[in-house]
């Protein structure tokens, strides 16, 4: 019985609970959501910044008449990652939409290649203005298993731009890479 006595003088004494100081902890979550805020309100300057800097951009041309009545090479349903400076896949363009994200539908002709995107700028890119396609695995910041983003070149303006597609169906990207630049090289041989 001797050895149970300590332990119930243990139990026996009373002992409160630290007191939660909730002003204090409301005062850290403010203070932590006001900084996400803030954290978010100059990430928003920083695109609006891009875009201003990249304003010299030309506008991106629409797709032109009879177009639907041209026989389609390919196309393609899948998402669009982004557009960045050529050879260069983390300076992301954002000028004229071609920043944003989206779902996107892709047709190839012999005269070009129609992007369309659901929620965000079409454009068309001329068959002269391809340069040419590959497959890649990184784009402004999206990274993919090797071969998994297909990338097409072309030129707007001055500007070379690597635009970067993944399809719902990735074993559809060679048979775009082929294409592209086929199409690339007999509007290259006709140049000429």
């Amino acid at each position: 019985m001797t050895t149970l006595n300590p332990l119930y003088q243990l139990a026996a004494e009373q002992k409160s609970a630290d007191v939660t100081d909730w002003s204090a902890r409301i005062s850290w979550v403010v203070g932590l959501i006001l900084f996400i805020a803030f954290v978010y309100w100059l990430m928003r300057q920083g695109w609006k910044w891009r875009g201003r800097l990249q304003s010299g951009l030309p506008e991106l041309a629409t797709t032109p008449d009879g177009f639907a009545d041209r026989e389609p090479l390919l196309t393609l349903h899948g998402r669009y990652h982004a557009s960045t400076t050529a050879g260069r896949w983390l300076d992301r363009i954002v000028a004229h939409g071609l920043g944003t994200r989206s779902r996107v539908e892709l047709t190839l002709t012999e005269q070009g290649l129609d992007v369309v995107r659901p929620g965000a700028a079409d454009f068309f890119v001329p068959a002269a203005a391809l340069r040419e396609a590959r497959l890649d695995k990184a784009l402004a910041g999206k990274v993919l298993p090797e071969g998994g983003l297909l990338v097409i070149t072309w030129a707007h303006g001055e500007t070379l731009i690597d635009s970067g597609f993944r399809s719902d169906h990735a074993a559809e990207h060679q048979a775009w890479v082929d294409a592209v630049n086929h199409l690339t090289s007999t509007t290259e041989g006709t140049a000429r």
